[in-house]
Protein backbone atom coordinates (compact mmCIF):
# COMPACT_ATOMS: atom_id res chain seq x y z
CA UNK A 1 0.00 0.00 0.00
CA UNK A 2 2.84 2.92 0.53
CA UNK A 3 3.54 2.27 -2.98
CA UNK A 4 0.22 3.62 -3.96
CA UNK A 5 0.50 6.80 -1.73
CA UNK A 6 3.59 7.54 -3.81
CA UNK A 7 1.97 7.24 -6.86
CA UNK A 8 -0.74 9.66 -5.76
CA UNK A 9 1.81 12.00 -4.76
CA UNK A 10 3.51 12.01 -7.71
CA UNK A 11 0.16 12.44 -9.98
CA UNK A 12 -0.51 15.22 -7.90
CA UNK A 13 2.69 16.83 -8.03
CA UNK A 14 2.80 16.80 -12.06
CA UNK A 15 -0.73 18.16 -11.83
CA UNK A 16 0.22 21.36 -10.05
CA UNK A 17 2.90 21.88 -11.82
CA UNK A 18 0.35 21.63 -15.22
CA UNK A 19 -1.59 24.01 -14.02
CA UNK A 20 0.70 26.32 -12.71
CA UNK A 21 1.33 27.75 -15.58
CA UNK A 22 -2.33 28.84 -16.28
CA UNK A 23 -2.55 31.53 -13.58
CA UNK A 24 0.75 33.24 -15.45
CA UNK A 25 0.37 36.20 -18.21
CA UNK A 26 1.92 35.40 -21.59
CA UNK A 27 3.80 38.12 -22.48
CA UNK A 28 3.32 39.91 -25.68
CA UNK A 29 5.86 39.88 -28.59
CA UNK A 30 6.75 42.39 -30.66
CA UNK A 31 4.95 43.61 -33.82
CA UNK A 32 6.51 42.30 -36.63
CA UNK A 33 7.24 44.90 -39.27
CA UNK A 34 5.49 44.58 -42.63
CA UNK A 35 8.22 46.47 -44.30
CA UNK A 36 11.29 44.23 -43.04
CA UNK A 37 12.65 42.19 -46.12
CA UNK A 38 11.64 38.42 -46.12
CA UNK A 39 14.80 36.36 -45.81
CA UNK A 40 16.12 34.73 -48.75
CA UNK A 41 15.15 31.13 -49.79
CA UNK A 42 17.94 28.07 -48.62
CA UNK A 43 19.36 26.17 -52.07
CA UNK A 44 16.78 23.61 -51.51
CA UNK A 45 13.70 25.83 -51.60
CA UNK A 46 15.19 27.01 -54.47
CA UNK A 47 15.49 23.37 -55.83
CA UNK A 48 11.58 23.38 -54.74
CA UNK A 49 10.54 25.63 -56.76
CA UNK A 50 11.37 24.60 -59.71
CA UNK A 51 11.13 20.86 -58.77
CA UNK A 52 6.67 21.52 -57.82
CA UNK A 53 6.42 23.10 -61.90
CA UNK A 54 8.11 19.71 -63.36
CA UNK A 55 6.41 17.61 -60.93
CA UNK A 56 3.08 19.26 -61.74
CA UNK A 57 3.96 18.68 -65.27
CA UNK A 58 4.96 15.38 -65.19
CA UNK A 59 1.40 14.13 -62.95
CA UNK A 60 -1.18 16.56 -63.05
CA UNK A 61 -3.22 14.61 -61.38
CA UNK A 62 -1.79 14.45 -58.10
CA UNK A 63 -3.21 16.83 -55.61
CA UNK A 64 -1.16 16.25 -52.37
CA UNK A 65 1.13 19.08 -51.40
CA UNK A 66 3.04 15.72 -48.75
CA UNK A 67 3.94 13.87 -52.18
CA UNK A 68 5.57 16.86 -53.68
CA UNK A 69 7.45 17.68 -50.61
CA UNK A 70 8.58 13.93 -50.17
CA UNK A 71 9.56 13.74 -53.93
CA UNK A 72 11.20 16.83 -53.77
CA UNK A 73 13.34 15.68 -50.51
CA UNK A 74 14.35 12.38 -52.35
CA UNK A 75 15.87 13.95 -55.16
CA UNK A 76 17.35 16.20 -53.62
CA UNK A 77 19.18 13.79 -51.49
CA UNK A 78 20.40 11.66 -54.30
CA UNK A 79 21.66 14.86 -55.78
CA UNK A 80 25.52 15.59 -56.07
CA UNK A 81 27.39 18.10 -54.25
CA UNK A 82 29.95 18.69 -57.46
CA UNK A 83 28.76 19.64 -60.94
CA UNK A 84 28.59 16.23 -62.90
CA UNK A 85 26.48 16.96 -65.72
CA UNK A 86 25.64 20.23 -66.83
CA UNK A 87 23.17 19.17 -69.65
CA UNK A 88 20.91 17.05 -67.58
CA UNK A 89 18.93 18.92 -65.16
CA UNK A 90 18.42 18.06 -61.78
CA UNK A 91 21.59 15.99 -61.60
CA UNK A 92 23.54 18.65 -59.20
CA UNK A 93 23.23 20.98 -56.36
CA UNK A 94 25.43 23.71 -57.91
CA UNK A 95 23.40 25.61 -59.66
CA UNK A 96 20.39 25.70 -56.97
CA UNK A 97 23.21 27.15 -54.09
CA UNK A 98 24.69 29.68 -56.37
CA UNK A 99 21.19 31.20 -56.78
CA UNK A 100 20.82 30.88 -53.40
CA UNK A 101 24.27 32.48 -52.44
CA UNK A 102 23.00 35.49 -54.92
CA UNK A 103 19.67 35.69 -53.21
CA UNK A 104 21.39 35.60 -49.89
CA UNK A 105 23.51 38.32 -50.74
CA UNK A 106 21.10 40.25 -52.55
CA UNK A 107 18.99 40.19 -49.20
CA UNK A 108 22.54 41.03 -46.66
CA UNK A 109 22.15 44.62 -48.94
CA UNK A 110 18.46 45.20 -48.21
CA UNK A 111 18.65 44.17 -44.95
CA UNK A 112 21.18 46.52 -44.33
CA UNK A 113 19.75 49.34 -45.89
CA UNK A 114 16.26 48.68 -44.24
CA UNK A 115 18.10 48.60 -40.65
CA UNK A 116 20.07 51.85 -41.93
CA UNK A 117 16.43 53.44 -42.51
CA UNK A 118 15.29 52.38 -39.01
CA UNK A 119 18.37 53.81 -37.29
CA UNK A 120 17.69 56.88 -38.83
CA UNK A 121 14.26 57.34 -37.75
CA UNK A 122 14.94 56.42 -34.08
CA UNK A 123 17.21 58.88 -33.79
CA UNK A 124 15.07 61.34 -35.00
CA UNK A 125 12.68 60.28 -32.79
CA UNK A 126 15.27 60.05 -29.69
CA UNK A 127 16.52 63.64 -30.71
CA UNK A 128 12.73 65.40 -30.96
CA UNK A 129 12.12 63.49 -27.76
CA UNK A 130 15.11 64.83 -26.32
CA UNK A 131 13.87 68.73 -27.59
CA UNK A 132 11.16 68.55 -25.85
CA UNK A 133 12.46 67.37 -22.80
CA UNK A 134 15.11 70.49 -22.82
CA UNK A 135 12.11 72.57 -23.78
CA UNK A 136 10.19 71.88 -20.51
CA UNK A 137 12.99 71.65 -18.74
CA UNK A 138 13.89 74.79 -19.64
CA UNK A 139 10.77 76.30 -18.98
CA UNK A 140 10.55 74.78 -15.30
CA UNK A 141 13.81 76.34 -14.39
CA UNK A 142 12.03 80.09 -15.94
CA UNK A 143 8.99 78.91 -13.53
CA UNK A 144 11.54 78.44 -10.63
CA UNK A 145 13.45 80.99 -10.88
CA UNK A 146 10.65 83.45 -11.08
CA UNK A 147 9.11 82.17 -7.82
CA UNK A 148 12.77 82.83 -5.80
CA UNK A 149 12.36 86.63 -7.21
CA UNK A 150 8.91 86.55 -5.70
CA UNK A 151 10.35 85.89 -1.96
Amino acid sequence: MPKAKSDAKAADSRLKRKGAGAGRKQSKKAAKDPNKPKRPPSAFFVFMSEFREQFKKEHPNNKSVAVVGKAGGDKWKSLSDAVICVHLMFQEKAPFVATAEKKKQEYEKTILAYNKKLEGKNSEEDESDKSKSEVNDDEEDEEEEDDDDDE
